[in-house]
């Protein structure tokens, strides 16, 4: 019964496709931020109500390091649910006129126990995004027993930038647990192609 709850919380997750190919196991630590990165996605799995940011170019290990985390919190019998923001964003704002299923989405987002947020602010940035980010991110600031994932190509000065409030409450509650990466795209890594 355990395993199947297991099976059916990485279904629900949204992560089934990528969950056996991103362990911490199959992260690989060249480099000393890599270390440094695995040791504090590790470090957080012990720490209900943080929050874990990494931001870096594409292609860093963003997502695998991420998912890695996500997955052992789904063995360890949390809900998790994922969000690819670059999609659930534009839906979420085509919701706005539909009050009680954007409200009915929102709750979801909002009351998991663990939510990964993959791809945070990629593109533009709109007033929509800000209002939409804000309102998701300031419900979980304030509960201190849910806690986020977040990867993003922007980082978190560059999200202060955007708009103080978001960026704050990032800082704040991934102190300890965030991690600007150091690095070029792997994917392109033996391919002949430089940057």
């Amino acid at each position: 019964m355990p395993q199947r709850r297991a099976l059916w919380r990485i279904k629900r997750s949204g992560l089934s496709d990528l969950i056996e190919e991103y362990t911490f196991s199959r992260y690989q630590t060249p480099e000393k931020w890599q270390e440094v990165a695995k040791s504090k996605a590790i470090r957080f799995l012990d720490h209900p109500g943080a929050w874990f940011c990494i931001s870096g170019t594409p292609g860093s290990g963003k997502t695998h390091l991420c998912t890695a985390i996500a997955s052992e919190l789904i063995k360890a019998g949390k809900e998790v649910r994922y969000m690819l923001w670059r999609s659930e964003a534009p839906r979420l704002k085509s919701l706005i006129n539909s009050r009680e299923e954007y409200e009915q989405l929102m709750r979801e987002y909002r009351g998991t126990e663990v939510l990964y947020i993959d791809d945070f602010f990629k593109g533009t940035v709109t007033d929509p995004d800000k209002n939409l980010a804000f309102e998701l991110l300031n419900d979980r600031y304030n509960s201190r027993k849910t806690m986020t994932i977040i990867s993003s190509e922007k980082t978190i000065e560059e999200i202060l930038g955007i708009d103080e409030a978001i960026g704050s409450r990032m800082y704040e509650r991934s102190k300890g647990y965030y991690v600007k990466t150091a690095a070029d795209n792997w994917r392109l890594h033996g391919q002949g192609i430089t940057r």
